[in-house]
């Protein structure tokens, strides 16, 4: 599924006017491009010990796997991306859960932004449960296409966020 994605800095849509912006229900955030190499996938396999062919040998991901362009990036490594949005957006959040839908494969040597989209908002005990649509598209290989991506992960999410101060640490000025 081919889909629109503007690739902007990781920015809320309410913060582009206001210094100290707040998270609000339909807020969306996005990652800075994030390309997935050959170490990243090696390095993966071995801290999760999933050494699963299809990752780490072209034959095998073309033949057995039916991946036409060879290795793909384990789903877990490329859903990593929400989790480190997330956080670098609300330091001391905890992610809570996720519910994850694999659309397309993420190939090694892809880039993939993500974006992760306020869902509801509940505030128990000083902390804010967010419930998140997360999306994960990876980038077509013409560096004129930067307006296309294909959705690769469908997630949904749920963080505790101790604020809902949006941090500025990597926002573009």
């Amino acid at each position: 599924m081919r889909l629109a994605v503007p690739l902007v800095r990781a920015v809320s849509t309410s913060a582009l006017g206001s210094a100290a912006a707040s998270l609000k229900v339909g807020d969306a955030l996005r990652s800075d491009r994030r390309r997935f190499t050959e170490g990243d996938v090696a390095a993966y396999a071995a801290l999760s010990g999933d050494r699963n062919p299809v990752h780490l040998d072209d034959a095998v991901a073309r033949g057995a796997g039916g991946f036409s362009r060879g290795r793909v990036v384990h789903g877990i490594l490329a859903a990593s991306l929400f989790p480190a949005l997330i956080a670098s957006r609300f330091p001391g959040a905890v992610y809570a859960s996720q519910s994850l839908r694999f659309a397309a494969p993420v190939h090694v040597g892809d880039e993939a932004v993500a974006e992760v989209k306020a869902l509801n908002i509940k505030t128990s005990g000083g902390r804010h449960i967010v419930k998140f649509s997360t999306k994960c598209f990876t980038i077509g290989g013409d560096e004129d296409d930067d307006e296309e991506g294909t959705l690769a992960i469908d997630v949904e999410a749920m963080a505790f966020l101790p604020t809902l101060q949006l941090s500025s640490q990597g926002i573009a000025d």
